[in-house]
């Protein structure tokens, strides 16, 4: 089934494209829930002619949304988690965490702009923050044991001095390796 969409819909498309999805989500969601038209020639020509229309409006939309993303820059988010003494997290860490950092930091997001994985586990991870269908952004942020989590708190923090210890081993063994001379056999 050819649609055009009214409205942008997550993981399919944004507003007035052009798609082809399977008839009974069309039929069943798209349709129904005013999210979408069916492709007809007429629809079609209408759609393009209003594109033409609101072009300007759209360039001014993709700036605004390149500006936005300067806001990101250099942005690294600590978001803190209750954890078990396995260091799992309780629940996960999703949009509405991030949105809620994000906030303090004074930058305002709508949740279903980012896209993440299920975080679980303490550590490092990424989230992709969708500004305009052409402008995205990937935030770090950080997942570390709250305050009334002391003894997950103290196992992280031993885990990852640990880890830095490791990594400036290994960049000493590598270093020592390309400063050591290859000795040559005497004459």
């Amino acid at each position: 089934m050819k649609i055009i969409l009214k409205s942008d819909v997550q993981g399919l498309g944004y507003k007035d494209d052009i798609l082809e999805v399977k008839d009974g989500y069309g039929r069943n969601y798209l349709l129904p829930q005013r999210l979408a038209v069916l492709a007809t020639p007429k629809a079609i020509k209408a759609a393009k002619e209003e594109l033409k229309q609101r072009a300007v409006k759209i360039a001014k939309m993709k700036a605004d949304a390149e500006e936005k993303a300067k806001l990101f820059e250099g942005v690294a988010l600590t978001i803190e988690a209750k954890v078990s003494d396995g260091m799992n997290i309780y629940g996960s860490v999703g949009a509405a965490q991030i949105t809620a950092a994000l906030a303090e930091k004074g930058i305002t997001i709508d949740p279903k702009q980012i896209t993440t994985k299920s975080v679980k586990v303490l550590g490092q991870h990424v989230a992709n923050v969708q500004l305009h269908k052409e402008v995205a952004v990937e935030v770090p942020f950080e997942v570390v044991p709250d305050a009334d989590s002391k003894k997950a708190a103290e196992e992280y923090a031993a885990q990852k001095k640990a880890d830095k210890e490791k990594e400036a081993a290994k960049a000493a063994e590598a270093e020592e390796a390309t400063e050591a001379p290859a000795e040559t056999p005497a004459e």
